[in-house]
Parts: C-alpha cells; sequence; structure tokens
C-alpha cells in the first residue's frame, strides 16, 4: 500500500513575507478589517509507490532537505495524513 507525505513549507519567524503582506492589504481593502497578520507557504503532497514507512521518512527528510525547502529561511513538517 503506497504510503502519502504531506509536507509544509513557511518561512522562519522574523524573514519578511511579501506575499502574506500583500494577501493582508488585499483582503483588508475587500473588507476583511480583522486580521492581525498572514502567512503564506506552500504543501507539498507525495505519494510513495512502497509501503516502507522508515525509508520514506527518510526521502521526505532528503528532499526537503536538498531541493523543496530552503533551510536558511524556510521550516518544514512532514505529516502522514
Amino acid at each position: 500500500m503506497p504510503l502519502n507525505a504531506r509536507i509544509i513549507i513557511t518561512l522562519k519567524n522574523g524573514v519578511l513575507d511579501p506575499q502574506g503582506v500583500a494577501s493582508k492589504g488585499a483582503l483588508e481593502h475587500m473588507g476583511f478589517s480583522d486580521i492581525g497578520a498572514i502567512r503564506q507557504g506552500k504543501v507539498i503532497d507525495i505519494v510513495f509507490d512502497h509501503d516502507d514507512k522508515e525509508r520514506a521518512e527518510n526521502d521526505a527528510k532528503d528532499m526537503c532537505e536538498k531541493l523543496l525547502a530552503n533551510t536558511v529561511i524556510e521550516s518544514y513538517d512532514i505529516t502522514w495524513p
């Protein structure tokens, strides 16, 4: 049975988020005035073609470290829905 990983990548605290600022401004312009802040990120879903959880966990982490996340400014979290 294949394994599904969900990777959530967000900017680290203290890193400026221009997309979040722009979204907040646009939403406020649309009348949504009760927004304190918005931080944007990305979600990546990966389906592994095997059922070896330990291997999949190691591969998902390796993928994040090598390509999917810029670990200088981004954090990531891997979940198994």
